[in-house]
Formats: C-alpha cells, sequence, structure tokens
C-alpha cells in the first residue's frame, strides 16, 4: 500500500489497487474562523494544502470517519463529484445525502467492496460533556489480500474503544489523530503524546503514523512536540511522522 498524508486528517491511499481518498478537507489557508471555545484567535487552515487540489478530485471512493468541517468541509463538498460513492458511519448519511451527494453508504459493522473488507470502531472524541457533544465518531480498518491490516483510528482519544479495536485486528499499522485538540475547557478530544506512548506500548507489533497536526488553530501538540516524547520514550523507531504531502510506502 501507499499512503499520502495530504494535511491534518486528509489522506490519499492508494490500498489493494485502489484509490482512497479520507476525511478532505480543502479549504484554502486561513479561509475558516477559528474554532469556537479555542484559546486563540488564529484563522484555519493554518496551512496551505502541498498541492492543487484537482490532483485529488477523482478517488475511487471517499471515506468518512465523521463530519466534523476539519474532515469534511464545505470546499470538499463543493469541489468534489457528487457521484462518486461515499462511505461513512450511519449517522452521517442523512447530512451527506442531503448535500447533494447520491452514492451514499453507512457502514454498520462490516462492509466489503473490491477485494477490501471494512470494519467499523468507535471510538471516544473527549471526555464528559465535551465528548458528549462532540458526537460520535468512527475508525475503519482494512483488510484485503497481500496487504497488512490498516486500521484509521479517526477523531478519538485513548480508551477502552481503541483498545478493543487492537485487540480485535491486529493491526499492522495504525494511524491516529494526534494534535492533542483542546477547547478552553473540558480535556483533548484527539490524541495527545501521552495517547500515542499508550497506543505504542499496548500494540508494540504495530507501526504508528501520526497525522493531524500543525492544521488546525486548537490542535496544541506540534510535530516536534510529538517527536520530543517519543524520543524521551525510545519510541520514535515505531511511529512516523509524515510532512503535508509525503509519501509513505508500506508493505504487508
Amino acid at each position: 500500500m501507499k499512503l499520502q498524508l495530504v494535511r491534518h486528517a486528509t489522506l490519499w491511499m492508494v490500498y489493494s489497487e485502489h484509490q482512497w481518498l479520507i476525511d478532505p478537507m480543502f479549504s484554502d489557508q486561513g479561509a475558516n474562523p477559528p474554532i469556537i471555545h479555542s484559546s486563540n484567535d488564529k484563522r484555519n487552515p493554518l496551512v496551505p494544502l502541498p498541492f492543487s487540489v484537482h490532483d485529488i478530485l477523482h478517488p475511487d471512493t471517499i471515506l468518512l470517519t465523521h463530519l466534523h468541517q476539519d474532515h469534511w468541509d464545505e470546499a470538499a463538498q463543493s469541489a468534489l463529484d457528487q457521484s462518486l460513492p461515499i462511505l461513512c458511519q450511519p449517522e452521517d448519511e442523512p447530512s451527506i445525502r442531503d448535500n447533494g451527494f447520491r452514492h451514499v453508504t453507512a457502514i454498520e459493522d462490516h462492509y466489503s467492496c473490491n477485494g477490501v473488507t471494512l470494519s467499523r470502531t468507535s471510538g471516544q472524541h473527549g471526555t464528559g460533556e465535551v465528548g458528549e457533544w462532540m458526537g460520535s465518531v468512527s475508525g475503519f480498518v482494512f483488510q484485503a489480500d497481500n496487504e497488512p491490516t490498516v486500521y484509521v483510528a479517526g477523531d478519538t482519544i485513548w480508551c477502552e474503544d481503541v483498545r478493543q479495536a487492537l485487540d480485535a485486528y491486529q493491526p499492522d499499522i495504525i494511524i491516529v489523530n494526534a494534535g492533542a485538540a483542546q477547547f478552553v475547557m473540558g480535556d483533548p478530544i484527539t490524541m495527545n503524546a501521552d495517547d500515542i506512548v499508550q497506543v505504542c506500548r499496548y500494540a508494540p507489533q504495530s507501526k504508528v503514523i501520526a497525522v493531524h497536526m500543525d492544521t488546525i488553530n486548537h490542535c496544541h501538540e506540534t510535530r516536534t512536540i510529538l517527536r520530543q516524547k517519543l524520543n524521551q520514550e525510545g519510541l520514535l523507531d515505531q511511529v512516523t511522522i509524515p510532512e503535508d504531502g509525503e509519501w509513505l510506502v508500506i508493505g504487508s
């Protein structure tokens, strides 16, 4: 398989000869206001796309972990062909259809297409009242012959849901959304560096890819902070932290 970090949580993945676009956010730098209840007034995204969106307008399938604006924004909805197939969690299907997309499939548990089996996992997008406010989020596990098992964890903190997914699927690759996104109230709503250390310790046989950093104003842990923590813990060899636009080639 091949994986490209486009920016933030937007991924382009070539898996089982099928091209997947995951959580597209196409907004120009500074096009959107700061995230509400965040601790600074920086406009989003903080950085531009590394290349023209025209390079990623023709995937075979779009996969959406959830519909927050930093994973499925108006710019992406306007740019992408509404006839493209979209896979999503059940809660999001009506909204996607209401926006004009015609081929939307909600994955309740498992779904197979083009030789790939997708299994939906759950997660916790924060704790307490903030976690409830953030709503439902999903991760997805990719499995196919002659390919590594890939777990796209989505917007979740380290929690029992993630442990269960790791136990059930024993993934070769774990893609985590890092950055320690946080509001002025409550705890982080995506993984912080300590969470990623927990993932590594719990699944030492897996390679971890950390994305979702340096792009949105309420994500406070940068790539630099994460690297420093992983270096202190002796885990740099287990975790890859790609730059925007970087391609990774991963064997089975």
